[in-house]
């Protein structure tokens, strides 16, 4: 079921779970938070869904990789993967199943939704069992996916966050004790659109109004902060092993190096179970996802 070594010695006190829909989603979304965390000595745990065999490639010389052709674009993304952990510091990453149980299925609406083995079409009791296992292993006292859109609308997103839900519901008292999903504050999506707006290749530089696009929270449904400024270069890293999806010239390295850690380093959450913690600023936001929570030694 793992793609690397199931830990055999006690685990550290606190216990972060992430689950995920492809490789190169967890740097993008949460590479900081899991840095902050693996830095710490917390225990990190990574699951992945798919292999992400239906992504575009940004390398041309791997072009042949690619679905239409050899279809080898998952196994080459599962070594992007690893070394993508390496770079943030995270030694537990799982593939769902174990690698190829689930693949990837395209974007809403293509023929790929139906392939036999589209993670979309997986039966969810079934996939949320293979999860439970892991909850039931690891223990984790905290849990991060989706939000019910998959952030953005990707099938394997909103099956990742459908799966993980049901797992920790199946799960029982072993399931995590608090549960966050990825969110972006309007505030934050406002102030950046206006800085960014000029960057070369933002996708987002035609966008009038935030309220435009799929995604968006309002700041008052924010529940957490992680500020994990000091391991930016490291998600950095981790988006540069990513190769075949997040191009050299790709305007988030732009945006990177105009605005430095503070891009890079600083992600947002929705708690959707437990109790928040104690948090500061105007809406209270935690900056700690144990936060509240009784660590046992």
């Amino acid at each position: 079921m793992t793609t690397s070594a199931v830990p055999t010695e006690p685990l550290p006190a606190r216990r972060l779970l992430l689950v995920h829909a492809h490789p190169d989603d967890e740097v993008i979304g949460t590479g900081a938070t899991m840095a902050h965390y693996a830095a710490l000595g917390a225990h990190v745990t990574l699951v992945t869904c798919t292999l992400g065999e239906e992504g575009e490639i940004h390398v041309p010389e791997l072009a042949q990789l690619g679905a239409a052709h050899a279809d080898q674009l998952g196994g080459y993304r599962l070594v992007e993967w690893h070394r993508a952990c390496a770079a943030l510091g995270v030694t537990d990453h799982r593939m769902l199943g174990g690698p190829g149980r689930y693949r990837d299925s395209g974007m809403m609406g293509l023929p790929t939704n139906e392939h036999p083995r589209a993670f979309w079409s997986a039966d969810l009791d079934e996939a949320a069992a293979l999860l439970v296992e892991i909850i039931r292993e690891v223990r984790p006292q905290v849990m991060i996916t989706y939000d019910e859109n998959g952030f953005y609308g990707h099938p394997d997103h909103i099956q990742a966050h459908r799966v993980a839900m049901r797992a920790a519901e199946l799960a029982g008292p072993d399931g995590p004790e608090k549960i966050y999903w990825s969110a972006m504050p309007l505030s934050v999506m406002k102030d950046g659109m206006a800085a960014f707006r000029e960057s070369e290749g933002n996708p987002f530089a035609e966008v009038e109004h935030v309220e435009d696009l799929p995604f968006g929270t309002p700041d008052e449904q924010i529940a957490a902060r992680v500020d994990g400024t000091d391991h930016s270069a490291k998600k950095t890293a981790a988006m540069r092993a990513h190769a075949t999806q997040i191009p050299d010239n790709s305007w988030l390295y732009g945006i990177a190096g105009d605005f430095g850690g503070e891009f890079m380093g600083v992600e947002y959450y929705t708690l959707v179970k437990g109790e928040r913690g104690p948090g500061s600023g105007p809406f209270h936001w935690e900056d700690d996802l144990f936060a509240g929570l009784e660590i046992k030694q």
